[in-house]
């Protein structure tokens, strides 16, 4: 077996003996787990992300650490290696004319429907920790300021329960509030912790449209009713072709028939789902005129 990582000398790496076999297991259960495909390229990611968890546990290789997730007594640690290997890049109104299309072509005409009794449902798939819910939702105040009264929920869901516990504490730092318009921070959020830490605290209102739910995409979605519109951005990359159409395939009827699906702009739809979905601008998609549900 080939070592990708030695002990500390010329390359530089931890202590921590990895071998290919190890590799193999890990990526093994990663895409079990949560359909995520790991080449064997990202070996050195990997290592420097689980040798956290090495030393949280008191492991001195990654054969035991593999021993323990395939355990049934590792479930937990399961998780908090999927964690660890999941990437959270986000932001607030990142890609904002995802968010100028869902105030114009969505919320603006589902208005007065709402008004009238109606409901407004859009779910955030992948989360993260909770930026990009909470700027639907602020985008949903801007058109509708009475939305917390009426019919209209954002859900917000992630692999990660470490995410959706740090969306549901709606506390965020200076660097990640820069994107937030001075208007809405002032308007939405609360500052906390004090001059010298300055944080920042979702209000009771804004934080009341958005539930956070622990999900796997790749299981099963126990949602009953359909969106007005999805966001599932900058995720399914990081899943192989089969499971990336099979995800896919699972949009459609899962929005309403004027529903709206944005994805990342690296990201293209694929599989018999193209066929269903129509552009409606850049890396956002409306359901075909008369596509099988």
């Amino acid at each position: 077996m080939t070592q990708f990582l030695q002990k500390n000398g010329e390359s530089g790496w931890g202590p921590f003996p990895f071998t290919d076999e190890d590799f193999r297991k890990i990526s093994k259960i990663l895409h079990e787990d949560a359909g995520i495909y790991l080449s064997s390229a990202k070996a050195t990611l990997v290592y420097s992300r689980l040798t956290k968890r090495l030393r949280a546990l008191g492991l001195e290789n990654f054969r035991d650490y593999c021993s323990l997730i395939a355990s049934d007594g590792g479930v937990d640690e399961r998780q908090k290696m999927i964690a660890a290997l999941t990437t959270n890049v986000t932001r607030f109104f990142r890609e904002p004319h995802h968010f100028e299309h869902l105030k114009t072509h969505v919320v603006a005409r589902k208005a007065e429907h709402v008004r009238k009794g109606g409901r407004l449902r859009i779910w955030s798939a992948a989360c993260s920790d909770g930026q990009e819910p909470y700027s639907i939702a602020m985008t949903i105040l801007s058109v509708i300021p009475e939305a917390a009264t009426l019919d209209v929920r954002v859900l917000a869901t992630d692999i990660d329960q470490n995410m959706i516990a740090h969306g549901r504490a709606g506390v965020y730092g200076q660097d990640a509030m820069s994107a937030v318009p001075t208007e809405m921070r002032e308007r939405w959020f609360s500052p906390v912790g004090g001059a010298s830490v300055r944080m920042w605290e979702v209000s009771e209102k804004l934080a009341s449209l958005v539930s956070f739910r622990e999900l796997n995409l790749v299981g099963p979605w126990p949602m009953k009713g359909r969106f007005d519109a999805i966001f599932c951005r900058n995720v399914v990359i990081y899943f192989e072709e089969k499971t990336q159409q099979e995800i896919w395939r699972r949009f459609p009827p899962a929005l309403t028939l004027d529903g709206r699906l944005y994805i990342g702009h690296s990201e293209r739809i694929a599989g018999q789902a193209a066929e269903r979905f129509v552009s409606d601008g850049f890396t956002t998609y409306r359901l075909r005129e008369g596509a099988a549900r």
